[in-house]
Order: C-alpha cells, then sequence, then structure tokens
C-alpha cells in the first residue's frame, strides 16, 4: 500500500514484499526509534515501527517539507495491522476517476495550478465504476466507456482541521463522444486537452506524484495485450 503524505510516498509493506537489492540510505529497527532533528535524504525503512513512532511520523510528513526525502517504507510482519492503524488516523473519503483515450492520446485537465486527471467523490450508494463514469463525464462534458481497472491511489490532506485519506480508483476509459466537450468550470477546472504520451509526460511535471505514479502504471497497462 502507498499513501501519498504531503506528496511523499509512504509505502506499508510485509517482509515478503521488501526488495532486498534496494538500499535505504535510513534504517530503523527499535520500535520507538525516530530522531527529534530528522534531516532525511532518498529513502527511510522502519522495521516494526510501534504505533507511537507511527504517529510522530505521520505528523512530520504532514507538517515538514523534507526535499531531500524521496520515500518512507514501514515494513511488519503483520501489514493488516500496520495498515489498518495507519487508517485510523484519519477519516477515510473514497472518489474515483479515469484515464480517457481516444486513439493515441490521453485527455488532461488543468485545476488549481496543476495538470490532472478528472475524478471526484463518490455519492451514497454509488459503485467505484458508476462515479468514474458519472465525474469524467460532467468535469469533460463527454461520454466514455469503462475499459479496465488500474490501480486505487492514496493521499493525504487536511480539511477542517481534520486528517483526510482519500482513497481514489482508476480506470481505464474510451472516449465515446467528445464533440462537445469543456472544462466544467464550477468545478474549477480551466482546461482540458488531449495529450499524446510525452506531451503527458511533460505536463505531468507540474502535477502531483502520486498522478505520476498512476500514469505509469496506466502505460504498463497498455503494453498488455488484451484479452479477446
Amino acid at each position: 500500500m502507498r499513501i501519498f503524505v504531503n506528496d511523499k510516498p509512504l509505502e506499508l509493506i510485509s517482509y515478503e514484499e521488501l526488495d532486498s537489492e534496494k538500499t535505504y540510505e535510513h534504517i530503523y529497527r527499535q520500535a520507538d526509534e525516530i530522531p527529534s532533528d530528522v534531516e532525511w535524504e532518498e529513502d527511510v525503512i522502519f522495521h516494526e515501527p510501534s504505533h507511537d513512532l507511527i504517529i510522530r511520523l505521520l505528523y512530520l510528513l504532514r507538517t515538514r517539507k523534507m526535499k531531500n526525502l524521496d520515500s518512507v517504507t514501514l515494513v511488519s510482519e503483520d501489514k493488516k495491522a500496520l495498515k489498518t492503524f495507519v487508517k485510523s488516523r484519519f477519516v477515510i473519503v473514497k472518489a474515483a476517476g479515469g484515464l480517457v483515450s481516444k486513439k493515441d492520446k490521453v485527455l488532461m485537465i488543468y485545476r488549481l495550478g496543476k495538470w490532472d486527471f478528472p475524478k471526484g467523490k463518490m455519492d451514497r450508494g454509488e459503485t467505484p465504476e458508476q462515479c468514474a463514469k458519472r465525474e469524467v463525464e460532467e468535469e469533460c462534458n463527454i461520454m466514455v466507456k469503462l475499459r479496465a481497472p488500474i490501480l486505487k491511489t492514496w493521499h493525504t490532506y487536511t480539511q477542517n482541521r481534520k486528517s483526510i485519506l482519500k482513497k481514489t480508483y482508476w480506470y481505464a476509459m474510451d472516449s465515446l463522444n467528445d464533440a462537445t466537450m469543456k472544462p466544467q468550470a464550477e468545478e474549477g477546472i480551466e482546461d482540458i486537452q488531449w495529450m499524446s504520451e510525452a506531451d503527458a509526460k511533460t505536463a505531468l511535471i507540474n502535477s502531483y506524484p502520486s498522478m505520476r505514479y498512476l500514469f505509469k502504471h496506466y502505460l504498463k497497462m497498455q503494453l498488455k495485450p488484451h484479452k479477446a
């Protein structure tokens, strides 16, 4: 499970998932070990972190800009309990969205000063698939057909003093009709464009790390042969 906290990836993994080839610049093996003057660089790993350490770590990640930090990994024999505790520290909000393709191009929106992909919060009683299709069609004023799930992203933010963890379901989609395509201004969308893979990668430089992570998985999925 990968959670983006203040745009930094926090990985929650089991020992079976731990890559023996990966190197970490900072390694902590004591349950409560965390330095008071944190100046982390590149990749950090905590083995079997205590609940108290996790609470302090989440606070640090939310409140400090660590420019030289690439990632933080929490590894545990009980990954399920680790995930459950981390998620318990947040209010969970669910959303869904899509990467819409037309021939060799993908649809991107420009909102809040960054390039992004269309998505929105799930309504009560909606399935992720229903929400993804509705939100994409509303935000872009097009008609789409869902093709396949890509992955789920998790990222945190603060709203009304509450720590929110947003779980977003992402789907690959095909455009059925974009004749009346236009950005949904009331949702703060200023521009909408079909982009080639190269242009999308360039646009994503001015985006969120979670969106670059999503697009990378989308491209991998595109390379897989489609089942008949």
